[in-house]
């Protein structure tokens, strides 16, 4: 991984995206500015400055967070389309341009998604190589890693083996560089391991996959995202935020089962207060927030999605994502990555083409 002491970051946040915006991002950037991983950040909130300002003055951050101007906001309900044509002084137009011209290097919000998928999308294009961004998400898993990285889960419902291709690699980059496994396990989801296995799509990128650089592991199931033993999960988006929805429902029907047989009983109240710290660390290890922020990538810039429901330390949490990518320097490699795979399939083809 990078070195934050030799990559200062700069990161612009949306101060209208979210539920409770402004307040839950003004805390949230009060949080990151009191923790040691954001030592060499420099902040800023993109956002209309008669509702922002006196935030940021309340919480005593106006010395140290900019505020870029807005002229609007993108509500949470409005469609994509009314965001790109009507809202181009909205808070996340002006802070995507701010990314494209330099003057930030990243933008987290927590405002609507579509919106959030459209307009970085129309600013900052697409990187040499990639077709569409994915939307993903790093999922805690049994080993003692950072996780299962999940793309793309809900960006692209229709997608092509090349697509699929153009996300493992992203996601295996992410990986290697914003989290530090160093040869990442790529697999693809699929409704078993064997090769003969899933749609046309699937089978061809399996195809595409096995013969590229990364550590391709072949076909993975749903239950291989959180026994440890793949780190990148690849599917199309329909596939991946169906998947995505189906683990946060389980996930809460755990916990609120477990809370509720644990207040069942007196007996069962002793035993909660004797468990009581292992209890606290399964809830944090499940605690949606600290698995806050899914990157979206394939951007020529980086761009970090919040769920709409944040709270502060969720939307810290996000930030701390952006850190991360901006500290890889995520874009270039990414890049580096794709043109290695492009010319070696190029030569591939050149070599049946002299063969024949």
């Amino acid at each position: 991984m990078a070195d934050s002491m030799t990559r200062p970051v700069r990161i612009l946040v949306d101060g209208h995206g979210g539920d409770d915006a402004p307040d839950m991002v003004l805390d949230a950037l009060k949080l990151a500015l009191s923790s040691a991983k954001h030592t060499h950040t420099t902040f800023g909130v993109v956002g209309m400055p008669d509702i922002i300002r006196p935030g940021l003055e309340q919480r005593g951050l106006l010395e140290k967070v900019s505020l870029v101007e807005a002229a609007e906001f993108i509500t949470m309900c409005e469609s994509p389309a009314v965001a790109l044509r009507r809202k181009k002084q909205s808070s996340m137009h002006v802070g995507a341009r701010a990314i494209r011209d330099g003057d930030w290097d990243a933008l987290v919000s927590a405002g609507n998604t579509g919106a959030l998928m459209a307009v970085p999308k129309l600013i900052l294009k697409t990187l040499p190589g990639i077709d569409r961004p994915a939307l993903a998400s790093l999922m805690p898993n049994q080993s003692s890693g950072c996780g299962t990285f999940f793309l793309d889960i809900g960006a692209n419902v229709d997608c092509t083996s090349d697509h699929l291709v153009q996300f493992a690699v992203m996601g295996s980059c992410y990986m290697q560089l914003a989290e530090g496994v160093k040869s990442p396990r790529v697999g693809l989801l699929n409704i078993g391991s064997e090769d003969i296995k899933g749609t046309d799509v699937v089978k061809a990128a399996h195809a595409r996959l096995k013969e590229s650089e990364l550590n391709f592991v072949g076909n993975v199931e749903g239950t291989d995202l959180f026994n440890g033993n793949v780190d990148v999960v690849v599917c199309d988006g329909f596939v991946g935020n169906v998947a995505l929805k189906s683990v946060e429902g389980v996930a809460k029907l755990i916990l609120s089962t477990v809370k509720k047989e644990l207040s069942s009983s007196v007996v069962a109240k002793m035993g909660a207060l004797m468990a009581r710290n292992a209890l606290t660390r399964v809830k944090d290890a499940m605690n949606p927030s600290e698995h806050n922020g899914a990157p979206l990538l394939g951007l020529n810039g980086i761009v970090v999605k919040s769920h709409g429901s944040a709270d502060a330390y969720a939307f810290a949490c996000a930030i701390d994502v952006a850190r991360r990518e901006v500290e890889a320097d995520l874009t270039a490699r990414i890049i580096e990555t794709l043109d290695r795979i492009d010319e070696s399939r190029t030569d591939e083809i050149q070599g049946d083409e002299d063969y024949a």
